[in-house]
């Protein structure tokens, strides 16, 4: 019932198509191309059609690959601050802090945030040794690592910066 020419994309289970069948219809001129991630020798290296890798995303092996991933990621931004692969946040990345302390601020994604946070350290004499922002849509997140050991007044100034959300002192 499709029209000549059609490309089949099957990224569901190889089980779910009739491959001979398919074959026929290939060689026919049916079905132009056949698309999918499941290599098996009825289909791999046959004319037209495509393998592709298959992800996995569901497997046990998979499952257990992204709860150590989850884990690992949690850590490092209990540890660090650093962000990654999250949903409602921007990747950001400062790795280690090799300097006295670091803070993190989640903020608006305004004009002016960063010369607040820099001119307050400056204010105290405090240099910003290593700083990374990084923005999604209405908010931001912004890793400082600095030349003095972060304190609970340095937070408490940054988060009275209107368009702070959160500050959180690492070191």
């Amino acid at each position: 019932m499709m029209k000549e020419g059609v490309v089949v994309l099957n990224f569901a289970r190889d089980v779910l198509v009739d491959e001979p069948a398919l074959l026929a219809a290939i060689d026919a001129g049916k079905v132009a191309k056949y698309v999918t991630d499941f290599a098996n020798s009825t289909v791999a290296g046959k004319k037209n059609v495509i393998v592709t890798p298959h992800l996995g995303a569901s497997t046990e092996e998979s499952e257990d690959n992204c709860a150590v991933m989850a884990v690992k990621e949690i850590k490092d931004f209990i540890e660090n601050g650093n962000v990654k692969n999250s949903v409602n946040y921007p990747a950001c990345d400062a790795g280690v802090c090799q300097d006295a302390g670091r803070l993190t601020v989640c903020h608006k994604n305004i004009p002016n945030m960063l010369t607040q946070f820099t001119g307050l350290f400056a204010s105290k004499g405090v240099n910003v040794s290593e700083m990374v922002s990084k923005s999604r849509g209405d908010y931001a997140y912004t890793i400082l690592d600095i030349s003095a050991a972060a304190d609970q007044s340095v937070a408490d100034a940054i988060a009275a910066i209107d368009g702070v959300v959160r500050v959180r002192v690492i070191k």
